[in-house]
């Protein structure tokens, strides 16, 4: 099983996670310019940046396994290995943030979910509030009320 930690000097390897899943996962979903789009935009120095930014946790399971960050009760940069995937890394991060949110005294979770991902966030618990559209392309606006 994984365990989830706070990011430390992992941009690297986080850079690397995302990339790989844009590229073998997110890819079925998406043409191949946006796909180049997203890479360049999850550079090391950008995870950096965001790290400074958001509290950022990966998961561990024999390496990174996954990663999300959290800002107040918004949920973000949320990836989960290709090897990973249907293993329950996702869930352990989401739950583990969801924690967090409500120890801090929110009530609710908001993320931005992109094709891939849209439905990992409903078998969650989340609700759509609406679809946009971004320079990645599409992306649903989600919702779940917490405990």
């Amino acid at each position: 099983m994984a365990t989830i930690r706070r990011f430390s000097a992992d941009a690297p390897a986080v850079a690397g996670l995302i990339e790989r899943c844009l590229r073998e996962v997110n890819s079925r979903d998406y043409p191949s310019e946006v796909i180049e789009r997203m890479c360049d935009h999850f550079t090391e120095q950008r995870i950096q940046e965001l790290a400074s930014q958001r509290q950022m946790f990966v998961a561990e399971a024999s390496g990174i396994a996954g990663t999300v960050s959290r800002d107040g009760n918004k949920v973000y940069t949320m990836f989960v290995h290709p090897r990973a995937i249907g293993r329950g890394v996702g869930t352990l991060l989401m739950r583990h943030i969801e924690a967090l949110a409500v120890a801090d005294g929110y009530d609710h979770m908001e993320t931005g979910a992109s094709i891939t991902g849209h439905g990992f966030y409903r078998r969650l618990g989340y609700t759509d509030v609406r679809s946009t559209e971004t320079e990645f392309g599409l992306n649903y606006i989600l919702r779940r009320d917490l405990p």
